[in-house]
């Protein structure tokens, strides 16, 4: 795959998110293509609000789950690693019950700053989210 290094599957992430925020949320990661990656996340008591609607804070844990894992996945330098500068995130659609589907898509892959776009969609394909993340690819710390 062009922009991956090496060639994680499916199962690498998921074991990678394993007893995190990510499955406590029921993340369920569903593609990697050529140079996107997505998931899936529930729409029920794990992750609504009061109010019973989705929690725009969910949405943004799934845009980040996706970012960060495609940057960390397509880092070159031996190293170095890619965390959250900034997140931004437009919540445009509410839900009660279902599914959500994020795809993370890169805008921008630099040696210092990566740029991705997270659209995150209801079952009939309606945009519930739009977000951005700015990554820093830093030195990696033991």
């Amino acid at each position: 795959m062009g922009l991956w290094t090496g060639t994680p599957t499916l199962d690498d992430v998921e074991r990678s998110c394993r007893d995190t925020l990510v499955s406590h949320l029921g993340i369920e990661f569903t593609e990697l293509g050529e140079e996107t990656l997505s998931a899936r996340m529930p729409v029920d008591s794990r992750t609504h609000q009061p109010m019973g609607l989705l929690h725009g804070g969910a949405s943004v844990v799934l845009a980040e789950t996706l970012g960060s894992i495609a940057a960390n996945m397509c880092l070159k330098e031996p190293g170095k690693q890619a965390v959250g500068l900034e997140i931004n995130a437009n919540h445009l659609r509410a839900m009660r019950s279902g599914w959500v589907h994020g795809t993370a898509r890169p805008w921008h892959i630099g040696a210092s700053t990566q740029v991705w776009e997270i659209r995150i969609e209801d079952e009939r394909g309606r945009l519930v989210c739009i977000s951005r993340l700015t990554m820093a690819v830093v030195n990696a710390r033991d």
